[in-house]
């Protein structure tokens, strides 16, 4: 099983940015999938999510409005795409799947940065 994220980097503030996390070694379509986020210092939070099937999303106040969630089933990639974003934003992310069952996978995150 792997979840590999990529797209991180380094964006000045306002830029935006376009996360992708490839899976591999387990039914995709079965797992909701979410993005969470650590900065330094701090707990991880819960950033989005999208169901399974990609009907439905969900995202943290912090986010609204900013980034959007969406999954290709097909390509078994799951992908944030981040505007307009902010200092505060800083921080390692990492892509999650799970399932009805509570079993679930973590990526080992990517770097994103938000500096001038």
């Amino acid at each position: 099983v792997q979840l590999v994220e990529s797209g991180g980097g380094l964006v000045q503030p306002g830029g935006s940015l376009r996360l992708s996390c490839a899976a591999s070694g387990f039914t995709f379509s079965s797992y909701r999938m979410s993005w969470y986020r650590q900065a330094p210092g701090k707990e991880r939070e819960l950033v989005a999510t999208i169901t399974s099937a990609g009907g439905s999303t969900n995202y943290a106040d912090s986010v609204k409005g900013r980034f959007t969630i969406s999954r290709d089933n097909a390509k078994n990639t799951v992908y944030p795409q981040m505007n307009s974003l902010k200092p505060e934003d800083t921080a390692v992310y990492y892509c999650n799947a799970r399932r009805v069952d509570l079993r679930e996978y973590w990526g080992q995150g990517t770097q994103v940065t938000v500096s001038s």
